[in-house]
């Protein structure tokens, strides 16, 4: 369809050339890549336009009249005759294609690249690492994370679907003040429990400890002074605070990697805040002796942006402690000196932002000509219906419990469907269509959006949501299976029998899917490709509806119905992945 439009487009620069020549106009050429392309807001105005308002100026007469002239000297070129109906609709020439040989295109890209359908080359050579979920170890993974994760995750592989070559990486935050606070916790009240005498998954069991400690500072105003004791302890060495600190983050870590294989999310390299934060320091320390940063009288490092239109930051505390963006300007160092990317994207939630404005900025004072090239991915809360979350208070909603309730539900909707036998694998079956919900939802809202994540309209088999696509692949995987069972001579695929409005406009998403890759990719949004599965989902279903495909007299028309359907089919598996949606044979 990429061809076609080029055709079109050669041929509309051609027609303005022509005008320009008998009216002696002396401008320069029309060139056909300048000329501008947009989608009619309705199928039966076509299925591209070009606007004319461009050319106002230059002919001295109303867009509208343009496109009349222009649409004539269109339906004169022979070489596109039979290529198309010229439609000109006010100030706009649209071009509805001829659907035969649009059609047959489509269909033999889509048959030819098979797997690789849909994949670009936009970003090709190019080396992007990705930072996400970054959990801290006081505490399990929560819904917060879980959409962290979904976007990260999926960004990465839309990346690599254009070409890039990708890194995911994670930061554990595994010290600081609030590390300190489960720790003072557990040494008061833990008492040698451990998860395996309590029964208590191990992240669940570090993160009660934090919880506890929040309850117990408000009765003891000394408790925020023992944690930062505890903190200048620890940054000295102290080996009873360092055995006590690792035993804790043992069970922290270890609790949410099972989480991660819950939900398949994979990292190439994973760093840890306790191993880049000296390094951060140390970084300071030499932007300190350069004149880049001051010192206070308290001892305090400091580091002034007002020229950049920020505020004054502190950089290490007059304890010699560091913070967030102390370990932060280590890591960003390390991993550059790990694997040198040309781009670093941070998904971080949108809170964030001045927190990443400073860190790039401070990189570049450092000297680092690669902080140019970091990127604030940032997204907007989530939440259940109920209402917001607080991590201190133990009010979240656990990533564990809500992947567990997602799944159960969907075990009862197939149970309470008779679906059993159809699906094998009930258990199976079940974690995969909650990663589908979990993932979709979570995916099909922009970015910078905030959200609120409702478990059941997210695991409903109709309307936008990943079941519901899961569930149009298995049924068009249910069509084919018929088919290739099905006895008697085969029909030949042709192109010129799809004349029904829904196969033209299922021809139209298909040809559009690699586009929608492409600028999921470039806006580094999944939500345009999720729109783009869903509008084909939609529209396959209408007309799977209203149209035989495997019951008609015309075996020709048969087989190229069912071309079409596995061309819908391939769009499903090349995409579903990009937005960790589990495929099902059957469902």
């Amino acid at each position: 369809m990429i061809e076609v439009k080029e055709q079109w487009r050669s041929a509309l620069a051609d027609a303005l050339n022509s005008i320009l020549r008998e009216k002696g106009l002396d401008v320069p050429e029309v060139k056909a890549e300048s000329l501008i392309t947009e989608t009619p807001p309705k199928p039966e105005m076509g299925d591209i336009a070009f606007p004319m308002f461009p050319f106002a100026r230059i002919f001295r007469i109303s867009p509208p009249e343009i496109a009349g002239v222009v649409a004539k000297k269109l339906a004169e070129n022979d070489v596109m005759a039979g290529q198309g109906d010229i439609l000109p609709t006010g100030p706009y020439v649209n071009i509805r294609f001829a659907l035969t040989g649009v059609a047959s295109q489509v269909l033999g890209d889509v048959e030819t690249r098979g797997d690789r359908y849909g994949h670009t080359d936009d970003l090709k050579g190019r080396k992007v690492m990705i930072e996400f979920s970054c959990p801290n170890t006081n505490k399990p993974l929560h819904l917060g994370h879980l959409r962290n994760d979904s976007l990260g995750y999926a960004v990465s592989r839309i990346l690599e679907a254009n070409g890039a070559e990708v890194r995911r990486v994670n930061l554990i935050n595994d010290r600081g003040i609030h590390i300190c606070k489960s720790m003072l916790a557990y040494r008061v009240f833990g008492q040698s429990a451990t998860p395996e005498s309590t029964g208590v998954k191990s992240d669940h069991f570090v993160g009660d400890y934090y919880v506890k400690y929040n309850k117990w500072s408000q009765e003891d105003p000394s408790a925020e002074e023992q944690a930062r004791k505890m903190l200048q302890q620890w940054e000295a060495g102290d080996p009873g605070v360092r055995d006590l600190w690792k035993l804790m983050n043992r069970w922290a870590v270890e609790g949410i990697q099972e989480t991660y294989e819950k939900t398949h999310i994979e990292f190439d390299k994973i760093y840890y805040e306790s191993e880049t934060f000296s390094q951060g320091r140390e970084e300071v320390l030499k932007g300190l002796e350069t004149g880049v940063f001051y010192r206070d009288e308290k001892g305090t490092v400091w580091v002034d942006l007002e020229e950049a239109g920020l505020d004054k930051k502190v950089l290490l505390r007059g304890d010699g402690t560091t913070l967030y963006l102390t370990q932060d300007i280590g890591t960003a160092i390390a991993r550059h000196q790990d694997w040198p990317f040309e781009e670093l994207i941070y998904v971080v939630g949108s809170e964030q932002k001045y927190h990443f404005q400073v860190l790039f900025h401070v990189l570049g004072l450092l000297g680092f000509e690669w902080a140019k090239n970091l990127f604030h991915l940032s997204y907007g809360m989530v939440n259940l219906p109920e209402g917001k979350m607080k991590s201190r208070e133990g009010k979240v909603v656990d990533a564990d419990d809500l992947i567990d309730e997602l799944t159960e539900m969907a075990a009862r909707e197939i149970r309470g469907k008779g679906r059993e036998e159809d699906v094998e694998d009930v258990e199976e079956t079940s974690r995969k269509v909650a990663l589908a919900a979990l993932n979709y939802y979570l995916l099909q809202v922009t970015p910078s959006k905030d959200m609120i994540f409702n478990p059941a309209e997210s695991l409903s088999f109709t309307g936008n949501t990943g079941p519901y696509l899961q569930y149009m692949g298995a049924r068009i995987s249910s069509v084919l299976r018929k088919y290739e069972a099905l006895t008697g001579p085969r029909g030949k695929v042709d192109p010129s029998l799809l004349t029904v409005s829904e196969e033209r406009e299922l021809v139209k998403q298909i040809a559009g899917f690699p586009g929608a890759v492409s600028l999921s990719g470039k806006e580094m949004n999944p939500s345009i490709l999720a729109a783009a599965l869903y509008e084909l989902c939609k529209t396959y279903s209408r007309y799977y509806h209203d149209n035989q495909v495997l019951k008609n007299d015309n075996p020709d028309l048969v087989a190229t119905r069912v071309q079409l359907s596995r061309a819908v089919l391939q769009v499903l598996r090349n995409g579903f992945p990009l937005l960790g949606i589990p495929f099902l044979e059957k469902m």
